[in-house]
């Protein structure tokens, strides 16, 4: 007597040739869109120049607001006081008034104090994209 084992019908139900025919269409379109594009870019064209043109989106300069153990406020190798780096933060808000970018790092040993002011400082001049770094001085 024959034994009769019931596979299941899971193979019977999933037709690949649908899947294979999109993934050949894709492929295709992709391969004729690619030489379209090539062949724009491939017309000589003899392009004026400008001498005084510049890039249309500028990345800002991060500014980096560093405090020392004393509470000293420097900005690159200059030592500004509070009424200073609030004048500075001012000045690169008007100059860049959506995407400044200020970092502030304080040596651990200084008073929370003076990294609130400068954070404070930042928030007066609307410059809203602002982050805090505690390290050990070098």
């Amino acid at each position: 007597m024959a034994l009769k084992i019931n596979k299941g019908k899971a193979d019977e139900l999933f037709n690949f040739t649908p899947m294979i025919d999109v993934v050949f269409n894709l492929l295709l379109f992709f391969m004729v869109a690619s030489n379209f594009a090539d062949a724009e870019q491939k017309i000589d064209l003899n392009l004026p120049q400008a001498s005084e043109a510049q890039p249309l989106t500028k990345e800002p300069v991060e500014i980096s607001i560093n405090i020392n153990q004393q509470g000293q406020y420097f900005t690159g190798k200059r030592e500004l006081t509070l009424a200073e780096l609030e004048a500075f933060l001012q000045q690169s808000a008007i100059n860049n008034p959506n995407n400044q970018r200020v970092i502030i790092r304080a040596d651990k040993r200084v008073q929370f104090d003076h990294v609130v002011a400068a954070t404070n400082a930042c928030e007066k001049a609307g410059l809203r994209d602002h982050a805090t770094s505690v390290e050990d001085a070098p």
